[in-house]
C-alpha cells in the first residue's frame, strides 16, 4: 500500500512539473533574433507554435513551460527572424507561367535576344506559342525591338512576348497572321500599333493594341496552369514570401483549389479580379480563407512609364506631342467602383501617372463623401508619379499606396529622360507618403520585377539606380529605413487586404507564418541587404522551403 502511495505522488509530482497538452506546444523556436514587427514587443528571443499559430512570444526562459514530450525545437543558431514576407503585388500565374517560358529580363543586346528566342523555339513542337519574356529595350540602348530580329528563328512558332511592364508586346510575323494585322488594320483606341515608315507593323502593340494577338493565344490548360503555379509557389517561398496579393485573376482558382484540398497548396493568396466582375466575387469561396481568399477588384487608369502611356498633366520630355493615355474611362471606372463598393468589395486601381494618380484619386473622393465612416482601404497599385499637393491627400483619404521599391531603381536609370527633373522630385515619394501619414504597403509586380522583398528593401533604403550611377540614391530624399521598408511587406500589406489580426507581425494568435535569415539587416549596412539569403520560409508553422 505505502508503495502504490509513493508511486501516485510521484506521478502527480512529475505531472505538475510538465505542461498539459493543451497549453504544450507542437513546436518551438528557439535561440534566434526575432523582429516580431508588434511596436508593444519589438524583439524576442523564442517563440511556441501550436497548430498554425502562435501560442506565446518572448525570451526563451519564458517558453521552457510551453515544451511537451512531442514538442519540436528548432534552434535557430542565432538567427534572424522576421515575419512572413507579404508581397502585396504579383501577377501569380503570369509569374510561373514566364518561369517555364523564355527569360528576357536581363538581355542587354539585340544578339542574346534574338539568340535567346531562336533556342527557345527549337525546344517547343510546332505550332506552340513563345510568351512571357519580359524583355526591357534598355539594357541595349533603347531601340524597340522588331519582329525581323526574331522572324527566321521563329517561324514555325508564332511569338507575343511582354516588355516588362506589361503594357507593350513584340510579336513575329508568324503571331501577326494569326491576328490578321497587316499594314491595313487600323489603329486602336487608348493602344497602338508600332509601324515601320511604309505602315506595316513592326510587331510592337501597345495597350489596347496588344489584345489583338494576345486574345488568339489559346488558353492555358489546367495541368499547364497547375505546373505554373507550383513553380510560382516554389520561387515565392525561396525569397521569403508566405503572402501575396494576386492582382489579377488568369483562372487560377480551380489550380488553388485542387492544391489546397492535395495539401500543396504553400502560399496564402489574396485573389483581385477585374473590377467589372464585381458581382461575380461577392458569390465566395469555399476554401480556407486563410489559404485563399476572394474580394479585392482591380482597375486600370493608364499604363506605364516606358511605354510612354502612363498619363501625365505635361508633355513626355523626349515626345513633347504626347501626354500619355487613359486606358479606361474614369467615368467607367466609378461606376463599377460605386457598384463594388456597395457589395463591400476592396477596390484597387493601377495610376503611374501624375494626372492618372490625381484623377484616380478625385474618384475616390467622390464614393467616400457617399459615406465617410466606412472601413473601405481602397488602393492605388504603383502610385509611381505624383503631383505634389496629392500626397497628403493619399493619407487624408486613407488611401493605401501599394507601391514596388524595385521599380524605383529600375526606371531610375533613365525616367527623368522622359518626364525631366521637375516631375522625378515627387516620383517613387515613398518617404514624402509615410511622413505625410499614408499607408504605404510594399510587392514586387513580379514577373515584371524579381519577387524578392529583401532587394525590395535595399531598393527603398538606398535607392541606389541598377546601373550604379546614383551611389547615394536616385531621389535620396524619397530614401526610407530599413524598418519602415519592412514594416511596408508586413504589417502594412496585412493591412492592405484586411489581413492584420492575423498575420504581419508576430504575436500571440496571429499565423506562424516566418523567416530566417542568414544575416541582421539591421546590424549590416543597407547597401548589403540584396545579398542577404533567405535559410527557410515557414507558414502555418510549417517549413515550406529550406534545407535546416
Amino acid at each position: 500500500m505505502r508503495f502504490i502511495l509513493s508511486f501516485s505522488i510521484f506521478i502527480s509530482f512529475w505531472c505538475t512539473s510538465c505542461t498539459s497538452s493543451t497549453d504544450s506546444a507542437d513546436t518551438i523556436l528557439q535561440n534566434a533574433v526575432i523582429w516580431t514587427g508588434n511596436s508593444d514587443q519589438p524583439i524576442a528571443e523564442s517563440f511556441a507554435i501550436q497548430g498554425n499559430s502562435i501560442l506565446a512570444i518572448g525570451t526563451q526562459d519564458a517558453m521552457e513551460k510551453y515544451k511537451g514530450i512531442h514538442t519540436k525545437i528548432i534552434n535557430a543558431q542565432g538567427r534572424f527572424v522576421l515575419p512572413g514576407f507579404i508581397d502585396a503585388h504579383v501577377h501569380l500565374l503570369m509569374g510561373g507561367n514566364s518561369l517555364l517560358n523564355v527569360e528576357l529580363r536581363d538581355a542587354n543586346t539585340k544578339a542574346i535576344f534574338s539568340d535567346r528566342i531562336t533556342s527557345f523555339a527549337k525546344t517547343l513542337q510546332k505550332g506552340s506559342w513563345i510568351v512571357e519574356g519580359n524583355w526591357d529595350h534598355t539594357l541595349w540602348g533603347g531601340e524597340l525591338p522588331n519582329k525581323e530580329w526574331i522572324d527566321q528563328g521563329t517561324s514555325d512558332n508564332p511569338v507575343a512576348i511582354y516588355r516588362l511592364d506589361g503594357h507593350m508586346i513584340l510579336c513575329n510575323s508568324a503571331a501577326l497572321k494569326i491576328a490578321g494585322i497587316d499594314r491595313n488594320t487600323p489603329d486602336v483606341k487608348n493602344g497602338e500599333i508600332v509601324r515601320n515608315l511604309d505602315g506595316t507593323p513592326t510587331g510592337i502593340l501597345k495597350s489596347e493594341a496588344m489584345y489583338l494577338v494576345l486574345n488568339k493565344i489559346p488558353a492555358l490548360t489546367f495541368r499547364v496552369k497547375k505546373e505554373a503555379i507550383k513553380s510560382a509557389q516554389e520561387y515565392l517561398l525561396s525569397k521569403g514570401v508566405t503572402s501575396i496579393h494576386d492582382v489579377d485573376s488568369l483562372g487560377s482558382f480551380q489550380v488553388l483549389k485542387e492544391l489546397y484540398m492535395e495539401q500543396a497548396l504553400k502560399i496564402r493568396v489574396y485573389n483581385a479580379n477585374p473590377i467589372d466582375q464585381w458581382e461575380e466575387v461577392t458569390k465566395g469561396t469555399s476554401l480556407d480563407t486563410t489559404w485563399y481568399k476572394k474580394g479585392m477588384l482591380k482597375g486600370f487608369v493608364d499604363g506605364s512609364l516606358g511605354s510612354h502611356t502612363a498619363a501625365f498633366k505635361n508633355v513626355y520630355s523626349d515626345k513633347p506631342t504626347d501626354k500619355g493615355i487613359f486606358i479606361n474611362s474614369i467615368e467607367g471606372l466609378f461606376d463599377d467602383a460605386v457598384q463594388a463598393d456597395a457589395k463591400n468589395l476592396q477596390v484597387t486601381i493601377h495610376a503611374i501617372g501624375d494626372r492618372a494618380n490625381e484623377s484616380l484619386l478625385d474618384m475616390y473622393e467622390r464614393i467616400i463623401q457617399k459615406s465617410t465612416l466606412k472601413d473601405r482601404r481602397f488602393r492605388i497599385e504603383h502610385a509611381q508619379h505624383l503631383d505634389k499637393k496629392d500626397i497628403q491627400r493619399f493619407a487624408s483619404l486613407n488611401i493605401i499606396a501599394s507601391m514596388q521599391p524595385y521599380h524605383a531603381i529600375d526606371d531610375g536609370r533613365w525616367a527623368e529622360e522622359l518626364i525631366g527633373t521637375e516631375r522625378i522630385k515627387t516620383t517613387y515619394a515613398f518617404n514624402s507618403l509615410i511622413k505625410a501619414g499614408a499607408v504605404v504597403a510594399f510587392g514586387s509586380d513580379w514577373p515584371v520585377a524579381p519577387a524578392s522583398p529583401l532587394f525590395g528593401i535595399y531598393a527603398a533604403s538606398t535607392r541606389r539606380t541598377l546601373d550604379h550611377k546614383h551611389p547615394g540614391g536616385w531621389v535620396a530624399k524619397e530614401k526610407i529605413t530599413v524598418e519602415e521598408a519592412l514594416n511596408a511587406y508586413t504589417k502594412n500589406a496585412a493591412f492592405s487586404s484586411f489581413d492584420e489580426k492575423i498575420k504581419g507581425t508576430l504575436e500571440v494568435g496571429k499565423l506562424a507564418d516566418f523567416v530566417l535569415l542568414d544575416a541582421n539587416i539591421f546590424k549590416i549596412h543597407p547597401n548589403e541587404i540584396k545579398n542577404v539569403k533567405v535559410i527557410a520560409t515557414y507558414v502555418g508553422g510549417k517549413k515550406m522551403y529550406g534545407n535546416e
